[in-house]
């Protein structure tokens, strides 16, 4: 055995908290200190409103409550986000219209004689219009998201990691470091995890069985649709779909940059992967939009060696 697959496997340690505001004063972060000063203002306030009237046993015991909820909202958590967060993401849900519809402008409402429900007098609100932060797809595949920049889709295969010596799994981990060390700007890596659907598979084999040359081809053929159906009966089938997403202020050209930069530095880690064009940029977008979308069917879509 070479001195190379002896190596250790590299291990780092990744700090959990490695997103952690700064701590300003006793603890806590600015947005913390500043929730606290602004709520003991308001009590300070209301204290030198009824001080003349309220006994301050009374005032006390009212404050309590209220104090101690503005503690929970600046130091509380929840799944990792600060609690005003989700109270704040609850208020902007709240007040937010729950009907969309995808159109250019201002919905246009609807004929007063028409009656929308069965309360007399009663009319649901109408729809907003649908605002997506991508304003659409170039012939590239890159996505125009405005204001926020232009971001490109690569699409990425995965790698047998376990089933590498430890000198090999090295190698993967400092090419993958290296591209990680080289961004210059926001990146995303997301896995998405496809039912793989056998069934049209075997259809196909099965009605191209009687129309091969050989009869020991018309078998085989045969035997492997049974193999399918067994192996679908058998188990739940999975196709992970990897897409990496890189995003540029700088315009189009650089974000395609960035696109290409992801293939290559993938590459050196033995990870196949392509730039997404229009189409299949397009494609992807709408499968992760659509969670109910029909199952992942094999030999269909061809992304980086990802054929099954």
């Amino acid at each position: 055995m070479s001195r190379r697959n002896d190596e250790a496997p590299m291990r780092a340690r990744v700090p959990a908290d490695i997103e952690r505001p700064d701590r300003i004063a006793f603890g806590l972060s600015g947005r913390q200190l500043v929730i606290l000063a602004v709520m003991g203002l308001l009590l300070y306030a209301a204290w030198t409103a009824v001080a003349t009237l309220v006994h301050p046993l009374v005032f006390l015991v009212a404050a309590t409550p209220i104090a101690a909820g503005a503690f929970l909202l600046a130091v509380g958590r929840r799944d990792g986000i600060p609690l005003d967060a989700w109270v704040l993401a609850a208020l902007r849900h709240r007040r937010s219209p729950r009907r969309l519809v995808p159109a250019e402008g201002p919905v246009i409402p609807a004929p007063a004689w028409v009656s929308t429900t069965a309360g007399p007098g009663d009319r649901l609100p109408l729809p907003a219009p649908l605002r997506l932060p991508a304003r659409g797809i170039t012939g590239d595949g890159l996505i125009d998201l405005g204001s926020d920049g232009t971001t490109g889709l690569v699409a990425a295969s995965t790698v047998a990691f376990g089933l590498r010596t430890s000198g090999e799994q090295n190698g993967l981990v400092a090419g993958f470091a290296r591209w990680l060390h080289s961004l210059d700007g926001p990146a995303q890596i997301v896995v998405r995890a496809q039912r793989v659907d056998l069934t049209s598979l075997a259809d196909r084999f099965l009605a191209a069985a009687p129309g091969l040359p050989h009869p020991a081809l018309e078998e085989a053929a045969r035997a492997h649709v049974a193999f399918l159906d067994d192996l679908a009966g058998q188990r739940e089938l999975l196709h992970r779909q990897v897409t990496v997403a890189v995003r540029s202020r700088h315009g189009a050209h650089h974000a395609a940059h960035h696109a290409a930069e992801v293939v290559r530095a993938l590459g050196g880690c033995e990870v196949p992967a392509r730039v997404l064009d229009g189409p299949d940029a397009a494609v992807r977008m709408a499968a992760s939009l659509d969670p109910t979308a029909p199952n992942f069917t094999p030999y269909a879509t061809s992304v980086g060696g990802e054929d099954l």
